[in-house]
């Protein structure tokens, strides 16, 4: 029997995307901005939130297809916030272990988006 889920913070994407947001938040942004890195830090962050955001929003369109575009749109603001990142690792801004530990968490991240996305886009075309 399906468990209905009550919200979007209850989906394990979500849980594991916000997981990785707010590393991201708490251990990259926090040493760029100390290195007066501001511009790579408000693109970070600003990729970092859509993620979360987008998952939100979509759950909160109550149409498969809507939510679905949202949460490909959550999983490329995931890879921009990757990139961001390895930019940051290429230019010795952060260690070798921490994007060692945001790659781990991005794999965490990305498996249960690209489940959900799945389901959602099959829930889509049953209801056709």
């Amino acid at each position: 029997m399906e468990q209905k889920v009550k919200s979007h913070e209850e989906l394990e994407a979500y849980k594991n995307c916000r997981t990785f947001r707010v590393f991201v938040a708490e251990n990259i942004i926090s040493i760029l901005l100390n290195q007066k890195e501001f511009s790579l830090a408000d693109q970070l962050k600003r990729a970092s939130r859509s993620i979360t955001a987008n998952i939100a929003e979509g759950y909160g369109r109550f149409h498969y297809k809507d939510n679905s575009k949202f949460c490909i749109i959550a999983r490329g603001s995931l890879y921009e916030s990757l990139e961001h990142c390895i930019i940051a690792n290429d230019e010795s801004l952060i260690s070798k272990d921490l994007i060692i530990q945001l790659r781990q968490l991005f794999e965490s991240a990305i498996k249960p988006l690209n489940g959900y996305i799945s389901y959602l886009q099959r829930q889509a075309n049953i209801s056709k």
